[in-house]
């Protein structure tokens, strides 16, 4: 066979690379390596999607102040927008090498963003909330969970790397793809049951019961948990679907790839503009990122938290920074 444009009567041997020598044209889309042509619409209608949340995130943040968890979301979008670009390139040729390599990175290393914003979130939710009901202290959330959230980056951005870099490292990099997922799966299960164990103590508290009436704060707290939820489901299927590498029937189904990804990451991301920092953390509170009220104890209109002196201590701390 001498000519690219012709049609391969057996599977080349190079079918998936970046020397590959088909296309649509010459060979069949089951060839490919999910074995179908991504969605057009789907993959658009997501890509937009992320842009509509990146830009309410960035938003929110500016006008918040919410830098450290706004960049963490930020990202995250960034990361699924060029994600299904990558998908988008794939439906132009489902046979793209480059298509592939920057979907299977960036949409795997996205989530890992959005759970950092949660941990650091939640860490300092606790800080400026009820410290002395939490079992750990909030600093804990940063050096526990933040470290595993960027091995888990490393891994899964490695292993994603490394199963297309070479034929050879396909299985290689599947392996460390799933260590990053499965380790991300533990640490967000060890997460979710300390966050759950101090909502359960701050619900006891007659004391918190009183700041939680608000229904800015219920809503926050809700949004948090939701994405929690919505995060690991994703990362329990991408873990099941890795399973059997790129071979594995669920790998080549789209459908659950839409619901179980897609669906799952968008939902997270938009619990997420409820569980941001602004929305218990007023603005109109803050002055120079140094909660006000010396002397008295101060709600926000809306039933945020509650600031002042307890127990002669002055609530304090930079709420700019969360």
């Amino acid at each position: 066979m001498t000519s690219t444009t012709s049609s391969f009567h057996t599977r080349p041997s190079d079918v998936f690379g970046a020397n590959s020598p088909c296309h649509l044209d010459n060979c069949p889309v089951e060839w490919s390596i999910f074995g179908y042509r991504p969605s057009l619409a789907a993959n658009a209608v997501f890509l937009a999607l992320f842009v509509v949340i990146g830009t309410v995130h960035a938003y929110s943040g500016l006008r918040w102040r919410s830098w450290g968890f706004m960049t963490g979301m930020l990202l995250g979008c960034l990361c699924e927008v060029l994600g299904y670009v990558g998908r988008l390139l794939m439906w132009n040729n489902p046979f793209s090498y480059n298509g592939f390599m920057i979907q299977i990175i960036c949409l795997t290393i996205a989530p890992v963003f959005f759970t950092a914003s949660i941990y650091v979130t939640l860490s300092k939710t606790i800080t400026y909330f009820a410290p002395e009901l939490s079992r750990f202290k909030p600093q804990l959330f940063y050096w526990i969970f933040i470290p595993a959230d960027v091995v888990c980056l490393i891994l899964q951005a490695a292993g994603g790397a490394l199963s297309t870099v070479m034929h050879d490292g396909k299985r290689t990099g599947v392996n460390i793809s799933m260590a990053g997922l499965i380790l991300q799966v533990v640490v967000m299960v060890l997460f979710i049951a300390a966050f759950a164990d101090y909502m359960a103590r701050l619900l006891r508290s007659g004391r918190a019961r009183d700041k939680l009436r608000g229904w800015r704060t219920a809503i926050f707290f809700a949004g948090l948990a939701a994405a929690c939820v919505f995060v690991l489901t994703r990362c329990a299927y991408r873990v099941a679907e890795l399973k059997d590498g790129y071979a594995g029937k669920l790998f080549r189904e789209e459908s659950l790839f839409i619901v179980l990804e897609s669906v799952m990451v968008v939902l997270a991301g938009v619990a997420l503009l409820f569980g941001s920092p602004g929305m218990v953390f007023d603005k109109p509170a803050v002055r120079n990122g140094t909660w006000l009220g010396k002397h008295s104890n101060m709600v926000s209109e809306e039933g945020g938290f509650q600031m002042g002196e307890h127990n002669g201590k002055r609530y304090t701390g930079r709420a700019d920074h969360v």
